[in-house]
């Protein structure tokens, strides 16, 4: 009967750090925001404002590092971008012309999380430049 006890007791010690795990795993939210964005790069091409991605992810209490596929819910992350891959693959042109509404450079929810490729994220503002020293006289 002890050694039952103990035995549940042992169970129960080990129980704790996935629990914790569990306590502290992002929301389904931001899982399925980070596999959309994924997706999205995937099937039109488009490039990752790194910055506000993160933003967003930030305000969902979630790194980058979490949901890449290296990370402690890249599993989850991969098998919904896999998912939502196939799904925008049927319907590509409308599906990356809605995400660039959402995402894009004139996006309706986050603006310029999904760039065109070859574009660049826009630089933050610059220090105004400083004038032109005049040249000196020799």
């Amino acid at each position: 009967m002890r050694h039952a006890a103990l035995s549940a007791a042992a169970l129960m010690i080990a129980a704790l750090p996935a629990q914790a795990q569990i306590r502290n795993a992002p929301g389904p939210r931001a899982l399925e925001f980070a596999a959309y964005i994924f997706a999205a790069s995937n099937v039109c091409g488009y490039r990752i404002g790194s910055d506000q991605f993160e933003g967003l992810l930030a305000k969902q209490n979630v790194q980058i590092a979490d949901v890449q596929p290296r990370g402690p819910f890249g599993n989850r992350v991969q098998t919904m971008f896999t998912l939502m891959s196939n799904q925008m693959q049927q319907n590509r042109d409308q599906a990356c012309l809605a995400v660039a509404g959402e995402y894009g450079p004139e996006g309706t929810v986050a603006k310029n999380v999904l760039l065109p490729a070859g574009q660049e994220a826009p630089a933050k503002p610059a220090e105004p430049a400083k004038p032109a020293e005049p040249a000196k006289p020799q």
